[in-house]
């Protein structure tokens, strides 16, 4: 007889996440797909759940306590004690509710408060009826959710609860149990590595109300910031004004001005291993900030003095050693052309060039479409994805770059 296959999950402690949906029924199966492949599982059921599925039937089959109250007395902080002792949480199904209140951090229940303390793997599983899936409120949730690192799969297209045909079905357990795999064979490769990423824009005063800026949100710097972090680098991530909360195990420097980013990143250069310059820097910035407002007064600004800001990916690139350095190209046109001639003029390893006029790629968006072209002239077009996916294919390249140059002095310093 042929050998067993060895079971995949074997020696893996799960939390398997239950919410109201008709669809919680169909937790009972994956929880036995999980402990077929020898996964250790502990279930957390919603309120709403226990009136679908009682907490008697995954008690039995998981030979575990089902945890459904954050309050109760005979369970051990299970909001704390569950996500640190998991090495990957998986919510199936997740209603729509389930998908706000994690995508805006709130935590009015066991499960919720649970998912605030998740650092490993997050798989959630959506399920839900009628057109729900596609309102707009839930895909911007699902957005927030895939920027931060959390895979979301798609719900099935089929026959509903409701009697309609659509998507919304819970998705097959095969397809739970792949994600699953992939996410807990993802390599801690950046251990060892220190990335220095810069993100955002600067802003350089006209006045104290008044500043120069640009379109800048910062995403897809702090995308980079944390798929590192996921894959074990140590990071630094130096800011420029943003809206996006601080990525959790990162060390984040504030900056505003160009001149601010500037020092912060050279008095850190000689730290890292890797540099991704990923900031929009103000090219110029006013000549003499006034000290005061300046009034309108019915008439027109007839002059504006602008003098250039330092060119900081050049005084990274001639003041590096061994780092690997990265920068980015924010084009409208030709923008292999402009990319190309950057990495050569800066003396780059490899520069991410995009089309921010491109529909899906311009600036604020959650998602990109990018060209890497490395020091050797390869060049990989790269389609339109999540921006914390393109994060892991830039992290890809660069890493590459790094083996293939182990600790050999790079500098572009003329003497």
């Amino acid at each position: 007889m042929p050998p067993e296959s060895p079971m995949k999950l074997a020696g893996k402690r799960l939390v398997l996440g239950v919410t109201g949906s008709i669809a919680a029924y169909k937790a009972v199966g994956l929880l036995r797909a999980f402990m077929r492949e020898g996964a250790d599982v502990s279930v957390v059921l919603t309120q709403a759940a226990t009136r679908f599925v009682t907490p008697l039937t995954f008690e039995t089959l998981s030979k575990h306590p089902v945890a459904t109250d954050l309050f109760a007395a005979q369970q051990d902080m299970p909001h704390l004690m569950l996500p640190e002792r998991a090495d990957a949480v998986i919510v199936a199904p997740a209603t729509a509710n389930c998908l706000a209140k994690c995508a805006l951090g709130l935590a009015d229940d066991l499960l919720s408060t649970l998912l605030l303390n998740v650092t490993g793997p997050l798989i959630i599983a959506p399920a839900m009826d009628g057109g729900m899936w596609h309102h707009q409120a839930v895909q911007t949730h699902v957005a927030t959710l895939r920027s931060r690192g959390v895979l979301v799969l798609d719900p099935d297209e089929g026959p509903l609860a409701s009697g309609r045909v659509g998507i919304g079905r819970l998705a097959e357990d095969s397809r739970i149990l792949a994600a699953l795999e992939q996410a807990l064979a993802q390599k801690l490769d950046w251990v060892g590595q220190r990335l220095l990423v810069s993100a955002g824009p600067t802003q350089e005063a006209i006045d104290p109300i008044r500043f120069i800026s640009n379109r800048s949100s910062g995403k897809m710097g702090y995308a980079i910031a944390q798929a590192a972090r996921a894959r074990g680098a140590a990071v630094t991530l130096v800011s420029g004004p943003t809206a996006l909360p601080p990525p959790s195990g990162v060390d984040l420097v504030h900056v505003v001005t160009a001149e601010d980013m500037q020092k912060a990143l050279l008095a850190r250069l000689a730290w890292s291993t890797v540099v991704v310059m990923a900031a929009a820097v103000a090219d110029f910035r006013p000549l003499r900030a006034a000290t005061a407002k300046l009034k309108k007064d019915g008439g027109y600004w007839k002059k504006l003095d602008l003098a250039p800001t330092d060119d900081i990916l050049l005084q990274l690139s001639q003041q590096r050693r061994s780092q690997v350095l990265v920068g980015f190209a924010a084009e409208t046109e030709s923008v292999l052309t402009h990319a190309a001639a950057k990495l050569k003029r800066k003396g780059l390893d490899l520069i991410v060039g995009n089309n921010v006029a491109a529909e899906g790629s311009g600036f604020g968006s959650d998602t990109n479409a990018a060209t890497l072209i490395d020091r050797e002239g390869r060049v990989q077009e790269l389609a339109l994805m999540p921006k914390r996916e393109l994060a892991d294919r830039i992290l890809d390249a660069a890493l590459a770059l790094t083996r293939s140059r182990p600790g050999r002095p790079h500098s572009t310093r003329r003497t």
